[in-house]
């Protein structure tokens, strides 16, 4: 792995960012449910700044990436980091790429003042479990997710 080699994405990378989504998406059996286009990315990343995204390079070319944004922990009372996806291309897997990516987001949780840094994964992803318990996470087996797609939501909002 080339050592310290990340960078932060950019309004160029819109179809880039929606290769790795895409990507990710096959490997969780869910490309169906993609519904981001450029446009929105580009909206949403970066005319909004809701959200950011880092690559991992091997010789210039992006092999990985991860989406993150701040969320906020009224218990820890700061902002926290949370982890929407983190993906590496197969061929590059087992190379430190992953481990990489997680060292530079708890690098920036950490310079950015952030009490924490949370993700959630897959249950039959066994692969992720266990890498993610090799460097020091735990499951908050206690809580449990809970969502509202848009058409509940619109819904919920006529309430």
């Amino acid at each position: 792995m080339d050592t310290n080699r990340f960078r932060f994405a950019t309004p160029d990378d819109v179809d880039l960012i929606l290769f790795f989504i895409k990507s990710l998406a096959v490997y969780e059996k869910m490309l169906d449910e993609v519904e981001a286009t450029p446009e929105m990315l580009r909206e949403w990343i970066f005319k909004k700044q809701k959200a950011e995204v880092i690559f991992a390079l091997h010789d210039g070319k992006e092999v990985g990436f991860a989406l993150f944004f701040h969320n906020f922990s009224t218990f820890v009372g700061r902002a926290g980091l949370y982890l929407e996806d983190l993906f590496v291309l197969p061929e590059y897997r087992k190379m430190g790429y992953g481990k990489g990516l997680f060292s530079e987001l708890a690098k920036i949780a950490v310079e950015r003042g952030c009490g924490r840094m949370e993700w959630v994964c897959l249950n039959w992803n066994q692969p992720s479990i266990d890498f993610y318990h090799s460097l020091g996470a735990f499951g908050m087996t206690e809580w449990t997710t809970y969502r509202l797609d848009e058409k509940r939501l619109k819904k919920v909002a006529l309430l």
